[in-house]
């Protein structure tokens, strides 16, 4: 089950009192979990109503959560997030800019207000040299939380636009010191928050989530392949359990934009690979087979499908996902799909 962002979190950003039956319907027959993306400091938060991961709220939250995906027999991973730029200064503590590799303002897209409004984003701040250590300290530190929470490991989240794809791909970062300029250096942040967490957890519980190609969130990189295969070769010395790549994503629908042949980067990763982005059935089973992917993760269809590798595998009709209830609101669109016999339970 890939990530999937859903804005539902309760007062405090902790996760709501549906979390633990959302995950537990899913949990059984879905092999691992990715959580929703959460952040790991208050200054992270870019979206109304999204969990955190670094107050004991938010953990005893999290706790009930991987206690019922436990019961279920599944595993979860806690995706770890800090969305840089991607904020706006009403979600600052304080009332500060929010924070990235260079004052570069994102321009093809508006932001939200914690009280769901829509404005443009800001020019951010960028972050001093001093700084990043902080940046990386909130995710060793939001790694102890999810280890406390009961979580089986974590995944770092670099892709879709947030900070540390921001520092990755050079249309976001202009800077000119040493998280600046080459490959080597726009990659220093990702290795070194990556090692962080690895320091934590033990690298056979840590993942790491990439969009080589996207340009959801303004970003994109004159030589995605050079960046990347850097990126992954020494991602690879960490020998962390697995890296996801995900297509291409675009605008607020986070549609998938003209996919590209990720397979060119496939060279560069000899672990355990995840791809995501919509995939049938079919299009999976093929994907493993051809060793293009050693597993795929769904999204979309595993909101609307809490049963989903039981269907697939049996060949029943899916249920048909509705968008208007993906982000915000309660129980309709989050636990009330039926499973195949005609129940949206968690037993």
């Amino acid at each position: 089950m890939a990530p999937l962002t859903r804005m539902r979190a309760a007062d405090g950003n902790v996760p709501n009192e549906l979390a633990p039956e959302y995950y537990a319907q899913r949990a059984s027959q879905g092999g691992l979990i990715i959580s929703e993306a959460t952040q790991v400091s208050p200054y992270g938060q870019g979206y109304p109503s999204t969990p955190g991961i670094h107050s004991a709220e938010q953990i005893a939250g999290w706790k009930k959560v991987t206690d019922a995906v436990h019961t279920k027999g599944g595993l979860i991973f806690l995706q770890l997030w800090h969305v840089g730029r991607s904020s706006h200064s009403s979600f600052q503590p304080g009332g500060v800019l929010p924070v990235g590799p260079s004052a570069i303002a994102i321009t093809d897209q508006v932001s939200l207000t914690p009280e769901w409004m829509t404005v443009p984003y800001e020019t951010p701040r960028a972050l001093e040299l001093n700084e990043i250590p902080g940046i990386i300290e909130a995710y060793r530190q939001g790694a102890r939380n999810a280890m406390a929470a009961g979580f089986d490991g974590v995944e770092v989240h670099a892709a879709n636009g947030y900070l540390l794809q921001q520092f990755l791909d050079s249309k976001s970062n202009h800077r000119t010191d040493i998280y600046g300029g080459a490959v080597e250096n726009r990659a220093r942040l990702l290795l070194e928050v990556t090692q962080a967490v690895v320091d934590v957890w033990g690298a056979e519980r840590v993942g790491v989530r990439l969009m080589p190609f996207g340009t959801y969130n303004d970003v994109g990189d004159s030589d995605p392949i050079g960046l990347y295969s850097y990126a992954l070769t020494q991602l690879d010395r960490l020998d962390i359990a697995y890296v996801s790549l995900i297509e291409a994503r675009k605008g607020n629908s986070m549609e998938i934009d003209t996919p590209k042949d990720i397979g060119a980067l496939r060279p560069y990763w000899p672990r355990t690979l995840l791809v995501a982005g919509g995939f049938t059935g079919e299009s999976a089973e093929q994907a493993i087979v051809s060793r293009h992917a050693d597993a795929v993760a769904f999204g979309r269809q595993f909101i609307a499908n809490p049963d989903l590798p039981v269907r697939l595998k049996m060949g029943a009709p899916l249920n048909h996902y509705d968008r208007s209830t993906f982000y915000g609101g309660g129980a309709a669109g989050y636990v009330d799909y039926p499973a195949l016999d005609g129940v949206a339970t968690s037993d």
